[in-house]
């Protein structure tokens, strides 16, 4: 009994090698690469099942515009009634443990130019226990977003501290 090699190629070596598709047995007939061997013109032989997609007409090309700019202008107006129910807002930037009876808090507050806010910041322990707190008056201010520093002076060793909230006064 005589077994070949499996690295030796098999079959015609002027043959152009199989598709994975024609390899594992679901190459189908009439298709593309098929016709093309075939040195037929068409491509696109409708044997095969496959066709071009139809364009869309031009009522469904409206109804798809209309469709997205809808879209956006509901994304929009939940943006403007947001930014109207809560016109204020803070992020964290940093904070830095001075000593064991400070900490100093950086933070950014962002509202409308004019207005005035208070926030508070807080010293929390590592425990998360809140172990001082600070009001801090912001505002008015000509631009929207002002940054601010605060020490917050403290009962004990801080860990961290943050913006608890701000409100508008």
């Amino acid at each position: 009994m005589n077994d070949q090699d499996p690295a030796v190629p098999t079959g015609d070596p002027n043959e152009p090698a199989p598709d994975l598709a024609a390899r594992y047995g679901r190459g189908r007939t009439g298709t593309r690469q098929a016709a093309v061997r075939a040195g037929q013109d068409d491509p696109w032989d409708e044997a095969d099942g496959v066709r071009p997609r139809p364009k869309l007409s031009v009522g469904a090309r409206i109804a798809v515009a209309l469709a997205l700019a809808a879209g956006v202008a509901i994304a929009a107006w939940f943006t403007i009634v947001d930014t109207q129910r809560d016109p204020v807002s803070f992020v964290d930037v940093g904070f830095s443990v001075a000593s064991p009876e400070k900490v100093e808090v950086t933070f950014d507050v962002s509202m409308p130019p004019g207005t005035e806010a208070v926030c508070t910041v807080t010293a929390l322990a590592r425990n998360f226990a809140e172990v001082g707190a600070v009001d801090v008056e912001v505002g008015p201010e000509e631009a929207r977003t002002t940054r601010h520093v605060v020490t917050i002076a403290t009962t004990e060793l801080a860990t961290t501290g943050l913006v608890d909230h701000c409100d508008l006064r």
